[in-house]
């Protein structure tokens, strides 16, 4: 059993619930996008890239499954508690770092733990890189610029 595809199942499930196919279309990208970055990112910083994967494709459930975007985060990580705990496939203590950095993860200027800030690095890093030609958010410019250095990219 590979609990990241479980997971993935699920969330697949959600998504073709959603009604309007664009919304539909983003969400696919986005959570998957975001969690191929968490998995990078967690390998570099030697942290459990499963748990990072599985953060990332959670983090923004709620929205696209309600089409309710207000406190997504809290949201999101109430739902992905909910479908963590109805797997039966995690402990405790691994849900509670998902939900930790799902709840976390809106507040970009906050540093929180290391795993919160895989998730929001991995965020930031996607919405960079779905259209690079796209403006920067302000809020995430300082968070990108400090990951570029990191990776060793620079632009």
């Amino acid at each position: 059993m590979n609990r990241l595809e479980e997971i993935r199942k699920i969330v697949d499930s959600i998504l073709m619930e959603q009604p309007d196919l664009e919304e539909r279309r983003c969400g696919f990208v986005h959570l998957y996008g975001v969690s191929c970055n968490c998995s990078l990112l967690a390998l570099k910083r030697g942290m459990n890239a499963e748990l990072c994967a599985i953060a990332g494709m959670l983090h923004d459930i709620s929205s696209y499954k309600t089409g309710y975007s207000a406190d997504h985060s809290k949201l999101s990580s109430v739902e992905a508690r909910k479908i963590l705990n109805e797997s039966n496939y995690f402990e405790g203590d691994e849900i509670d770092i998902i939900c930790s950095s799902i709840s976390n993860h809106s507040n970009k200027h906050n540093v929180d733990g290391v795993y919160d800030e895989i998730l929001k690095d991995a965020d930031v890093l996607q919405h960079y890189l779905y259209n690079t030609n796209f403006q920067i958010i302000e809020h995430e410019k300082n968070r990108l610029n400090n990951l570029f250095k990191e990776l060793g990219i620079n632009l």
